[in-house]
């Protein structure tokens, strides 16, 4: 489960849900970043310059840029839940004022001796 601010009910809200999923993506993109460095790594290191063919050294050309787009998706990733995590925690800052409110309002309506319209 993620770190992020919780609101007032047990249950996760949309967005908390949205963020852990999102988080869960972002984790498994990291990972297929990582694993395919690896590959790649031991495929240059196993096959030497001279010896790769053009189809060799093209799929290992094509594999260096995958690796560089999932890892720029992985950032995105990262900062699309860092959006997400802020709009939760404004989100829960605005339900704590939003019941102090009501319930300062429902306080000052029980005091006031006029009877209600």
């Amino acid at each position: 489960m993620s770190q992020h601010p919780s609101s007032s009910s047990s249950a996760p809200t949309p967005l908390e849900q949205a963020l852990d999923q999102n988080e869960s993506v972002k984790d498994a993109v990291e990972n297929s970043a990582d694993e395919l460095l690896v590959i790649n790594t031991v495929l240059k290191h196993k096959i030497p310059g001279h010896v790769q063919t053009d189809e060799v050294a093209q799929a290992l050309q094509k594999g260096d840029e995958l690796e560089s787009r999932i890892q720029e998706s992985a950032e995105n990733l990262a900062q699309v839940n860092e959006a997400l995590a802020q709009e939760i925690a404004d989100r829960a800052d605005l339900e704590r004022e939003l019941a102090a409110t009501k319930a300062a309002l429902a306080q000052a309506q029980s005091q006031d001796p006029r009877p209600a319209d």
